[in-house]
């Protein structure tokens, strides 16, 4: 937060030199009202209007337009869980037309589930809980989410015994007296083994969606096969459609196979999906975005995202990433919700329009109110008192200042996304 504070925006940097003007405009309509007065032989009420004048261009109000805003804003979004590093990387957000996020860990959990099970005797439940009874005493990841999928199916895992990993294949028990291993393909050509011909069809479109496929053996026959895939975020969906409202296209990089970039890209709706890219070419992916003409905003998590994050007209890293990637970002979400993304953009939107809205009426009203002070309505009767200046000074400060306690009112919560 304090960085934030300290760092200046181009709108904060257009404040302060139009404070800097209106000094230099205040000074000289106080020596032209004091002359034209003094000449037309009024030296009381040249001296009166002069102050009259320098009362009312007082930049008090110009100069709060901006900070008070900028303090609002960074305040708000850090109790929401979003944290602005660079006040710079805020503005521009409001500009982005183009978000791309980085597949694991940001669109998906990085946590596998299983998403397909087919079993030779048609008997899916059978078939999870032996394989689960095989992967019970593995720490792979895939050995918990097929652990995970008897527990939420509900069904009873038999005791395995003499549990034995095979490296780069799979593992092997024993259940009820009898052999039983799970692995992917190289335990299959180990044992020279092939998949019943009822299982073909099912894991070739596993294979073909990306999906990491688990056979179930028992004894040298194949009675089975499990699909796994990384889990999407549910909040991802709806973080692209949100992003689609506002007519921003949304892009995916990975380093995953094509199929698997373009299966979940189809999954979200996502417009384009860069797969097969290597860690040190995914800033080349925001380089060609920005050359087609998008203003550029990248999400990621990782070490491999740093430079894409660097690159980017506003990089946002997941708190829950690594330190490089948070360094190298100007935005970081405390949470690894997507939505939050949407929140950041409806913030870049709101604060400029409060920081706007508050320019035009520091110096606006300016424009109507130091000629009066000046005395061009004094042929009609009309002189504004020194007193009258003075509230008009106090007053447009507390307009800018209530103007800019309304930004708190902006819902940033993820499940808000709006869709302006």
């Amino acid at each position: 937060m304090a960085e934030a504070q300290e760092s200046k925006s181009r709108t904060q940097v257009l404040a302060d030199r139009a404070a800097a003007l209106l000094f230099y405009v205040a000074v000289a309509a106080a020596a032209v009202t004091v002359t034209v007065w003094a000449l037309l032989g009024q030296a009381d009420s040249a001296l009166t209007r002069s102050v009259t004048v320098l009362i009312i261009a007082c930049p008090h109000a110009l100069g709060l337009a901006i900070p008070l805003v900028t303090s609002i804003s960074t305040s708000k979004s850090a109790r929401s869980g979003i944290l602005v590093k660079d006040r710079l990387a805020l503005e521009r957000m409001r500009d982005v037309d183009a978000v791309l996020f980085d597949k694991t860990g940001t669109l998906t959990k990085a946590q596998h589930a299983v998403a397909g099970v087919v079993a030779v005797d048609g008997d899916d439940n059978a078939l999870v809980a032996l394989a689960a009874a095989a992967e019970a005493e593995s720490e792979h990841p895939l050995a918990r989410a097929i652990v995970a999928e008897a527990h939420d199916r509900g069904v009873a895992v038999p005791v395995a015994t003499e549990f034995r990993s095979l490296t780069g294949r799979g593992v092997q028990t024993r259940v009820a007296g009898e052999s039983v291993a799970v692995g992917g393909p190289a335990l299959l050509r180990e044992r020279d083994l092939r998949p019943p011909a009822g299982l073909t069809e099912s894991i070739q479109k596993w294979e073909q969606r990306g999906a990491a496929v688990l056979h179930v053996l028992r004894g040298d026959r194949v009675v089975g096969a499990l699909a796994l895939e990384d889990q999407v975020r549910e909040e991802s969906r709806t973080a692209v459609e949100a992003l689609h409202r506002r007519g921003v296209k949304v892009a995916m990089i990975t380093g995953d196979a094509k199929q698997v970039a373009e299966a979940v890209a189809e999954d979200l709706g996502i417009d384009e999906a860069f797969a097969e890219v290597l860690p040190e070419d995914k800033d080349t992916a925001v380089t060609e975005l920005q050359q087609r003409g998008h203003t550029v905003a990248m999400v990621g998590d990782g070490v491999n995202d740093a430079p894409a994050l660097a690159r980017a007209d506003v990089g946002i890293a997941i708190g829950a990433g690594t330190d490089v990637a948070i360094e190298s970002a100007g935005i970081v979400l405390a949470s690894d919700d997507p939505r939050a993304v949407v929140s950041v953009q409806r913030l870049s939107r709101s604060s400029y329009r409060k920081m706007v809205q508050n320019l035009w009426w520091a110096a606006g009203y300016n424009v109507a109110a130091i000629p009066l002070a000046a005395g061009v309505l004094a042929w009609a009767g009309f002189v504004l008192p020194m007193a009258v200046g003075a509230m008009l000074m106090s007053l447009s400060t507390i307009v800018v200042a209530i103007n800019a306690q309304f930004l708190r009112r902006v819902d940033l919560r993820p499940d808000a996304v709006p869709a302006t």
